[in-house]
C-alpha cells in the first residue's frame, strides 16, 4: 500500500518511507494497522524531522487505534483517523530542523513524542523532544516518553509521594506501573505493588517492598491504610479506594478501563474529582502532559540509576499490530518496543 494523498497524507519531502498505516478505526489491530509506504515528511517552520530508530506501544495506542472511548474522536478524527497511524513515542536522530528551531541540529540523538511515530521519519515539536539518555538504547529510550511521563506526574506531581509514606500501586507490572514503582521507591516510600501471579517477582525487583497477587487476594480488604494510592489498572469503586486511604491520603487515578464506548472508565475519574472536596482526602486524576522539561527530568533519573526501562520484547516495525495484540492480551511485563531499521 502506498499513500501519497488523502486526509492523512504527509508532506512529500522527496521519496517515500516505511510506515504503519491505519485507514479506519478498529478494536483489534488485525487488519487495522498495516505496513505501507508513505511520502516522506519534511520539517516545516518550528519543526524537527527525526529519523526514527525506535518507538513503543502503550494503552493510548489502542485508544487512538480504536477511536474509543468516543470522547477521543474530536482529537483523533470523528469518522476516520486524522493521522496515518496511532504511534506517539519516538527515539531517533535529528535529520533536519525547520526555520526558527534552536537547540537541535542534524545528528543529535533525541527522544520524546510526535504524531504518527510508527514510521521511519516523524515530525516533532522542539518542546516535545529532548536529548536521549546516553546510557539507553534507542529501543529503551522509546519506551519512556508517554508511560514514564505519566508515572512521573502521578507519583511526584499528583501523588506528592515522599520519604516514609505508604504507597499502593495497582497495575504495577504494566508500562506506567513499572515506572511508578521505581519512582515511588526512589522517593523513599514503602511501596505495595499489585500484579498477577507470574509478574510478582519482576515487580519486586523494581523496588516494591510488598507485592499482592490480585488473582488470589483482595488488595483493598483488611485494615491497612495508604498515604497514596496510584490506581493505574484497577476498576475498584471509589468508596473502597477511599477506605484504603489515610484520613489525609491522596488517590491518583491514571487508568482503569471499562467496555463503555462513550466514557470507557473516565466516568470514575470524573466522579473522583467531584467527590474530592467532600471527602477530606484528595481524590483526583489528570491528563499527562508531554513536554521537554519532563523528559529532561526522566533523563536525570535514568542517569542516576533511579529509573530503568523494563523492555519485555522488541518488534520490527512491520509487526506493530502483533505488539498491540500482545499488549491487549496482557502478555507484557513492562514495555514493548518497536524497532525501525536503518
Amino acid at each position: 500500500m502506498t499513500r501519497t494523498s488523502g486526509p492523512t497524507a504527509v508532506t512529500d519531502a522527496g521519496g517515500t518511507m516505511a510506515a504503519v498505516v491505519q485507514e479506519h478505526y478498529g478494536a483489534g489491530p488485525e487488519g487495522v494497522l498495516l505496513p505501507a509506504r508513505l511520502a516522506r515528511p519534511g520539517a516545516g517552520p518550528g519543526q524537527v524531522l527525526v529519523r526514527v530508530r525506535a518507538s513503543s506501544v502503550d494503552r493510548g495506542t489502542w485508544h487512538l487505534m480504536a477511536g474509543l472511548p468516543y470522547a477521543v474522536r474530536p482529537v483523533s478524527g470523528l469518522r476516520r483517523p486524522k493521522l496515518p497511524n496511532p504511534g506517539r513515542n519516538i527515539a531517533g536522530v535529528v535529520e533536519s530542523v525547520g526555520s526558527g528551531v534552536t537547540g537541535f541540529a542534524p545528528g543529535d540523538e533525541v527522544y520524546g513524542t510526535a504524531p504518527a511515530a510508527f514510521a521511519e521519519y516523524a515530525v516533532a515539536r522542539p518542546d516535545r523532544i529532548a536529548p536521549k539518555p546516553a546510557g539507553l538504547t534507542f529501543e529503551e529510550a522509546a519506551t519512556l516518553p508517554v508511560s514514564a511521563l505519566t508515572a512521573l506526574q502521578a507519583v511526584r506531581d499528583k501523588g506528592r509521594v515522599r520519604e516514609g509514606q505508604d504507597v499502593l500501586i495497582t497495575g504495577a507490572s504494566g508500562g506506567v506501573g513499572s515506572f511508578a514503582v521505581q519512582l515511588a521507591h526512589a522517593a523513599g516510600a514503602r511501596v505495595t505493588a499489585v500484579a498477577s501471579t507470574s509478574k510478582l517477582e519482576a515487580v519486586r525487583a523494581l523496588g516494591a517492598d510488598h507485592v499482592v497477587d490480585y488473582t488470589r487476594e483482595d488488595y483493598l480488604a483488611g485494615s491497612r491504610r495508604y498515604d497514596v494510592v496510584i490506581d493505574i489498572a484497577g476498576n475498584s469503586g471509589l468508596r473502597r479506594l477511599c477506605r484504603a486511604l489515610t484520613p489525609r491520603g491522596r488517590l491518583v487515578i491514571t487508568g482503569g478501563e471499562t467496555d463503555g464506548r462513550w466514557l470507557g472508565g473516565t466516568d470514575r475519574q470524573l466522579r473522583a474529582q467531584l467527590l474530592s472536596p467532600f471527602s477530606g482526602r484528595h481524590l483526583g486524576t489528570f491528563i499527562a502532559s508531554e513536554h521537554a522539561d519532563g523528559l529532561r527530568d526522566l533523563t536525570a533519573l535514568v542517569d542516576r540509576g533511579a529509573l530503568t526501562p523494563v523492555v519485555d520484547r522488541v518488534y520490527p516495525l512491520g509487526d506493530t499490530a502483533t505488539a498491540v495484540r500482545d499488549l491487549l492480551d496482557g502478555r507484557v511485563t513492562g514495555k514493548l518496543a518497536i524497532t525501525v531499521p536503518l
